[in-house]
């Protein structure tokens, strides 16, 4: 039984990719031709995910703490504090 998956850019949602390498990890990155851009599919580290800092910056409009975010979504202290300081900065 094959399985097929329809892949597309997360950037610019088309469908003309082309295989650029692996990560040292052994994961397989993606290129798109029409962004130009890199991606892979899937990550390995969770802060790295789409969507990690919004849900960051939300759940501290909710009066949630560092220590629960990180809790929450499963990431370093450091690396929410980081987000945080990142978008006070804008």
């Amino acid at each position: 039984m094959i399985h097929t998956m329809s892949i597309h850019c997360p950037h610019c949602q088309s469908k003309n990719l082309v295989k650029q390498g692996l990560t040292g990890n052994g994961t397989q990155k993606w290129q798109c031709d029409s962004c130009r851009k890199h991606f892979r599919l899937f990550c390995r580290y969770k802060a790295w995910e789409a969507g990690t800092k919004e849900k960051i910056i939300e759940l501290t409009l909710n009066s949630s703490g560092v220590c629960d975010i990180s809790r929450t979504l499963h990431i370093n202290r450091n690396t929410v504090c980081s987000a945080l300081k990142k978008n006070a900065a804008k």
